[in-house]
Formats: C-alpha cells, sequence, structure tokens
C-alpha cells in the first residue's frame, strides 16, 4: 500500500489521472488535491470506497493489473480528505487510517520539520545550500579542477565563506556514462580533504557522495556527518548499517540503471509516481531501521529525460507526503543546456531559475556549484515563507 497527495491542479497531471479513473473532465478546478491509495486488496478497497461515498465525498477506482489489487483516488480539501482518514481509521480499516493521517500531516506540516545535524540546527521552514566539491578528475562540470588536496580544501572554505551549510564531497565521477573506481581510490581522494577541512575549521558540516560502506565508515570516523548515497545502498547494502552505527544523516535518492547506463534512453509510464513509490518504500524501510534524519532526492539527470526532469520539477510537491525533505540537484546538468543550447560553464544562470523554482515547489537542499547565486536563491526565499 502506498499513499499519496497530488495536487491535480496540472491540468496534464489531471488529464492523465481522469483518464486512469475515468473522472468527469468538468470536475477539473485549480487547487484540486486528492488523496491516492496504491495497491490496496481489493476488499479493502471497495469498504474504504463505501465510508467515503457514505459521507457524500468522491471516491473513484481504478483496477490494478492484478485483478486482486485496487487504487483509490479521493478528491478534496486537506481539512476533507483529513476528515476522511479520520472516519476510515475508526469504522475501516486501523492501519489504514493511520497511514492517510500520517501522508496528511506530512503533506500539510511538510515546513515544520527539523533536523539537529551534529551541532547545526536545520528549521525546514528555510531551504539551505550545499555546496558541490569535486575531487575528481573526470566530474561533468569541473573535472580536475579542484582533485588536488589544496586546491580542494581552499575551494571548500570558499563556499563557506560564501555561505554553505554543508559541503558535499564526491571522489567518484556519476556524469552519464562512467566507471565506478575502487574503494581505496576514492578513500584516498576523500579522506585527506575531510581531515584537512575539519582541522581547520571543525565545525564544518560535511556530506560524503558515495556508494561504498568502507568509504562512508572512514568518513563518518573521520567526522562527516551526512552519506549522500545515488544508489539508496542497492549497489553496496551494508551502507546504510553503516549510517545506523555512526547515527548519520542520509540522502536518499532514486536512480534508474547505473552512472554508466542511466541515459540510454530512459523510460517512465509516470515519471513521479514511478520515482514517488520508490523513494516511498525505501524510505519506510529506513525509517524502521531508526534513521531518522532523511532526505529524498528524486535524481534529476539520472536516469531521466529532459522532460522527465521538468516533470520532477513541476510536480516536487508531490513528494511532500513522503514526509522528509526535498534535496534537488540541478546544477549545471545537461537537460538545461540541450533546452537553452548552453555549454556546461555557461548553465549558473539558468541553474539558479531551475533552483529558485525547485525551493519554490517545496526543496530545502539545494546542491549547487555556485554557492553564491545558491545562498541569494534561499536568502530571498525564506523571506516570503
Amino acid at each position: 500500500m502506498i499513499v499519496q497527495i497530488l495536487n491535480l491542479s496540472h491540468k496534464k497531471v489531471f488529464d492523465k489521472h481522469s483518464v486512469l479513473y475515468s473522472i468527469y473532465r468538468e470536475v477539473y478546478r485549480l487547487g484540486l488535491l486528492a488523496l491516492e491509495i496504491s495497491m490496496l486488496p481489493k476488499g479493502l478497497a471497495l469498504k474504504t470506497q463505501k465510508i467515503v461515498l457514505n459521507e457524500g465525498e468522491i471516491c473513484y477506482k481504478s483496477i490494478e493489473n492484478e485483478s486482486e489489487k485496487m487504487s483509490l483516488l479521493i478528491t478534496g480539501s486537506l481539512g476533507e480528505l483529513f476528515n476522511l482518514a479520520r472516519k476510515i481509521l475508526t469504522a475501516g480499516d486501523e492501519e489504514l487510517g493511520f497511514a492517510l493521517l500520517n501522508c496528511i500531516n506530512n503533506y500539510e506540516k511538510y515546513d515544520e520539520k527539523s533536523y539537529k545535524i551534529g551541532e547545526h540546527v536545520f528549521n525546514f521552514k528555510n531551504a539551505y545550500v550545499m555546496g558541490i566539491l569535486n575531487v575528481t578528475n573526470d566530474s561533468f562540470s569541473d573535472g580536475g579542477k579542484y582533485s588536488n588536496t589544496k586546491d580542494a580544501v581552499k575551494h571548500a572554505f570558499d563556499m563557506l565563506e560564501k555561505g554553505a551549510d554543508i559541503i558535499d564531497i564526491g571522489g567518484e565521477s556519476t556524469k552519464p556514462g562512467s566507471e565506478s573506481i575502487d574503494v581505496k581510490n576514492e578513500i584516498d581522494r576523500v579522506l585527506p580533504i575531510i581531515k584537512k577541512i575539519l582541522k581547520k575549521k571543525p565545525e564544518t558540516l560535511i556530506s560524503v557522495d558515495t556508494t561504498k560502506s568502507k568509504v562512508a565508515k572512514l568518513a563518518l570516523e573521520a567526522g562527516a556527518k551526512i552519506i549522500n548515497d545515488i544508489n539508496a545502498y542497492k549497489a553496496d547494502p551494508e551502507l546504510i548499517n553503516v549510517v545506523k552505527k555512526y547515527n548519520s544523516a542520509y540522502i536518499l535518492m532514486h536512480m534508474q540503471g547505473t552512472p554508466k547506463n542511466m541515459q540510454n534512453k530512459p523510460h517512465y509510464t509516470d515519471v513521479v509516481k514511478e520515482i514517488y513509490n520508490f523513494l516511498f518504500e525505501k524510505s519506510q524501510a529506513i525509517k524502521r531501521m531508526g534513521i531518522n534524519s532523511l532526505f529524498i532526492d528524486p535524481g534529476i539527470g539520472f536516469g531521466k529525460s529532459v522532460e522527465d526532469n521538468f516533470e520532477i520539477l513541476k510536480r516536487l510537491e508531490d513528494f511532500k507526503s513522503i514526509g522528509y525533505p526535498i534535496l534537488i540537484g540541478a546544477s549545471r546538468k545537461s537537460f538545461i543546456g540541450k533546452t537553452l543550447k548552453l555549454e556546461v560553464n555557461e548553465r549558473d544562470t539558468a541553474s539558479a531559475i531551475v533552483e529558485a523554482l525547485a525551493v519554490r515547489n517545496g526543496a530545502k537542499i539545494i546542491r549547487t556549484h555556485n554557492v553564491e547565486n545558491g545562498v541569494q536563491i534561499c536568502k530571498l526565499l525564506n523571506n516570503l515563507n
């Protein structure tokens, strides 16, 4: 069972669901929200639909490919959906009722969440900036520029001076077509930089971009506080146990395929729904492990077409009901270059526009190359909250 609040104000989104659930087109209106419950046992789905209809609200159903599973779509305001969830809790199925109330609460109180990571307190009424520090020789944007430890540390301090809240250090390129490197090589690239940064500025909040448990373990022992895992611990299942052991924050990202093949004709039936379902199920498993400081990242540019990336950005608020702060890394990505015919070094202004839209739609962390732009975006938009 997967539950989600959907904003059906987007006409294309409404049209897609109107076909799936046989909704009359005249139902469409601005501000229309819906609560979608996917993969319910047929008997429970019919019982739930009856409760909703008895309350005078509208509930549509759709048969899944498996005949014993159904999906429901309930339209209404957040208040109406909340009251229905309470009714389902008391008159229907308790587990489903609590799941619906939790989903609605996550969406409605999304901006009220806060984390303490190390000595840093994040109040997610606001958005924050994560500065990218690639210490590889083949990064898509700045490959080789900071592969020297001295230059990397200097760049980290420059980003902190400009207002970065987090420094994200990556020792392995994840650009399309890239190959994985061995553990020792990645450790040799990343660990000296963590130690040198923290020796001079021990208050620095460091994230490490890795898919390897051994790299994560040594990085956390050296003082990093966040693990940024593009592979959702599929490549190395032990990584999530390391995160738990060291009480680290964790960034859960969606990627279709691997960096080597992810851009070989990525395909989705419904890109937002498929990413949401993945992040929902994975985050539930991580929560059961006792890991609480979790971020979700839909993975802009990781196994997505240009159109997919824009669809994700447009519908970013649909990820709020998972219940965790959203991180977006769109900086200098190829979908910007392809849309505007810009080379990598020409994409900072366009990246800033995309990042501003992402924050306005619910992103709480901007992972960016241009920290100065990111800080200005967050300061301006935080003042609108």
